[in-house]
């Protein structure tokens, strides 16, 4: 009786432990499953891309904006949009809030653009940079032709910043050698960036 007690046992907890190792191979095949975005996530992100698009040509069309202003934008996740850089004009940077707030989906304006201070000096110094850089005769002549130059160029106090996207490497150096020939600069700083390795807000 009790050998026969024991068997019983024993074929019990066999039969458990093929059962448990079957569930754990089942577990073990079954395929990981990503969590679907719920409506209202999915509706944040393409909002979000709608606001940033939006931000992206208001800015470019503002109608003071040029080639020596430079405009940046982040759009936070709650709709709010920082701006910052720096412009010439003074009705720029309120334009720039004014488009910005009319924006769906927009809930706050930090307009942290910087207005260049006024100098004959600096003046006369990104006309010089201007011609330097986009002359008739210079392979970046092809960048002057379009409605916003690309190379845009920020002077303050006699220092001299380069900012913006080229096609290469070479007229990036190319720009940075132009600019460096104009004299009465303190310094001249490249910030350009090759297109294609630009990172966006």
């Amino acid at each position: 009786m009790i050998r026969k007690t024991f068997a019983s046992l024993i074929a019990l907890l066999l039969l458990t432990s093929v059962g448990v190792s079957a569930r754990q191979a089942q577990r073990r095949q079954q395929p990981t499953i990503s969590r679907t975005p719920t409506p209202r996530e999915a509706g944040t992100a393409r909002s979000l891309e709608y606001i940033k698009r939006e931000v992206r040509h208001e800015l470019a069309t503002l109608p003071w904006y040029g080639v020596f202003d430079w405009l940046e934008y982040q759009v936070q996740p709650d709709g709010t949009v920082i701006l910052s850089g720096q412009v010439v004009r003074p009705t720029t940077k309120s334009d720039a809030e004014a488009r910005v707030k009319e924006i769906e989906g927009v809930s706050r304006v930090v307009n942290n653009i910087e207005v260049l201070p006024l100098s004959p000096q600096d003046d006369r110094l990104r006309i010089a940079l201007y011609r330097a850089i986009y002359n008739w005769d210079s392979p970046l002549f092809r960048y002057a032709v379009q409605a916003i130059p690309p190379i845009h160029i920020i002077v303050k106090n006699g220092r001299a910043t380069l900012k913006g996207v080229v096609a290469s490497e070479a007229d990036s150096q190319l720009a940075y050698a132009a600019a460096r020939s104009v004299p009465g600069l303190f310094e001249v700083t490249n910030e350009l960036r090759v297109e294609g390795s630009e990172k966006r807000s």
